[in-house]
């Protein structure tokens, strides 16, 4: 979108909503790609992610130690060795159509999300039976114990949102289009405009828990302001000046080289959205070739800098981002240097290339998917391409916005029937924290994330994580799996960058971690 269409398009909805555009219960913020899908568990997309938190609520919310803590749940009880957890929801809950929260409600949502996202794969394979006792009782029948199973329902990288079992009961495979929450908003339908606009409104039956501190997805939401806009736009110099100028409070995700700018305003605040940062990677499609040849994928590693990727997106000062991460965030638990060899040795293209040469590569396509309208992956994705030519392979590179991207990256035919190579991107830290999160660690085949890697040795590393006595012992696995992960090229981490995020200062309390709309006010 170009700036005159953006100021256009603005004045036109000024002219509609003339009192609106002068109210300070108003927040105007502008997302980090266009809003392509209201679905967050039909996509890991973190634009759609962010959508759910606006108007959906969780059983649990997690604190930036990942510790769980009651939301919709009034709390549980373990009976039967740990093999029966009995749930209990809070009363006087309810959706946005006014209806209550039931039961039968929580336990198809979660059955939809546990189908999509890894952690909540292991949670259902571990269950018997998960039914509704009544109105506001749920009970997981386990045929193990599993110990972490409100650290699953609190989970905040793609979490278990929680819809009306009419709609919890589409596909999961499937997009919904009914976007009745829980939460603290209101999605307006009637006012979505794909591309261009979203807007959302307090939903004034929502009732935010009365104990605990905000932290990450945990403790009291209190939604200050009556009204949220998402205004798409695309270009950053347009969204610059709509920051600057005061006509946006928010912009999310600004480039590096407006950063300079925005901190020599002293309306504007330039603030870490997510301190433990945003691991970058490098997905390789292994259904066809060349990706689905071992040595092949191999030969990469040896040529990958994580410091190149890093660069590109977030400048030269390494305050913004580190160039030793491994399978894990870096300074979480499971986070080590094993297996990290070929990632970190001297950075050699001429080795690089002699091994694709014996791995037999002859010029194949390789297809990379890039985005035109998120910098970091757009970056990244550059960064790729640039890399993939200078080691001699056929590149095409395809690039187009996000929401283009989401979809073309669900493909799984070879590149001649419209398929892909490589995509770049980046998951939050808590996505990335452990084995039981993480969601490219999967050797799950077609049943995984996009780039479908078939490794049966990390589906067995997981489970034993999961079974495993003591902390000791998952941390020896966490280990073992990021080796295997290397080895197997199921895919590359390029670094970990702090991405910063720029608001106006009359804003005062944003919860750190990611673009979350509760207890944000204007002073």
């Amino acid at each position: 979108m170009q700036r005159r269409q953006f100021l256009a398009s603005a004045a036109a909805a000024s002219l509609v909503r003339p009192a609106l555009a002068q109210t300070t219960s108003v927040l105007r913020f502008v997302p980090q790609s266009n809003l392509s899908s209201l679905d967050p568990i039909w996509t890991t997309a973190n634009v759609s992610r962010n959508h759910g938190y606006m108007i959906y609520d969780t059983l649990y919310g997690a604190d930036r130690g990942y510790a769980p803590h009651p939301q919709l749940a009034a709390g549980h009880v373990v009976e039967d060795s740990d093999r029966h957890w009995i749930i209990t929801l809070r009363e006087n809950i309810r959706f946005h159509d006014g209806e209550p929260i039931r039961a039968r409600d929580v336990v198809a949502s979660i059955q939809r999300w546990a189908k999509r996202n890894a952690f909540g794969q292991k949670l259902l394979a571990s269950t018997d039976e998960l039914v509704a006792l009544d109105d506001r009782r749920l009970q997981f029948r386990l045929k193990k114990p599993f110990p972490l199973l409100v650290h699953a329902l609190s989970f905040a990288g793609q979490p278990a949102f929680i819809m009306p079992e009419r709609v919890a009961q589409t596909d999961a495979f499937k997009q919904i289009d009914d976007a009745t929450g829980s939460g603290p908003y209101r999605f307006l339908k009637d006012e979505y405009n794909n591309g261009a606009f979203a807007a959302y409104a307090r939903f004034d039956g929502y009732r935010p828990v009365e104990t605990g501190t905000p932290s990450l997805t945990a403790g009291p939401k209190i939604a200050h302001f009556e009204r949220i806009e998402w205004r798409i736009i695309a270009d950053g110099g347009t969204a610059s000046a709509a920051l600057q100028a005061g006509e946006i409070d928010w912009f999310e995700m600004p480039e590096y080289e407006l950063l300079e700018l925005f901190k020599r305003d002293r309306n504007l605040s330039v603030e870490v959205l997510d301190t433990g940062g945003n691991n970058g990677l490098l997905r390789l499609n292994h259904l066809h070739a060349p990706f689905d040849n071992k040595a092949v994928r191999q030969a990469l590693r040896y040529a990958v800098s994580q410091a190149d990727f890093m660069t590109a997106n977030a400048g030269p000062d390494r305050a913004n981002w580190r160039d030793d991460t491994g399978v894990f965030t870096p300074g979480s638990p499971y986070a080590s240097d094993v297996g990290l060899e070929s990632l970190r040795s001297p950075r050699s293209l001429e080795k690089a290339r002699g091994l694709l040469k014996e791995a037999g590569y002859t010029d194949q396509l390789v297809r990379i998917l890039g985005p035109t309208d998120i910098p970091a992956a757009s970056a990244w994705s550059q960064v790729a391409a640039d890399l993939f030519r200078r080691l001699g392979l056929n590149v095409d590179f395809a690039t187009s916005d996000w929401g283009t991207v989401l979809q073309r990256r669900g493909s799984q035919e070879p590149v001649e029937k419209g398929g892909w190579s490589a995509i770049t991107s980046g998951f939050s830290s808590f996505d990335f924290a452990s084995p039981a999160s993480h969601p490219l660690i999967r050797g799950n085949g077609k049943q995984g994330w996009f780039g479908w890697p078939s490794i049966p040795r990390l589906e067995e590393l997981r489970d034993a994580w999961f079974d495993a006595p003591d902390e000791a012992q998952r941390k020896s696995l966490a280990a073992e799996i990021q080796r295997v992960v290397i080895d197997e090229v199921a895919y590359i981490p390029t670094g970990t960058y702090f991405f910063r995020t720029a608001l106006r200062k009359n804003l005062t309390g944003r919860v750190e971690g990611l673009p979350i709309f509760w207890n944000i006010r204007r002073a």
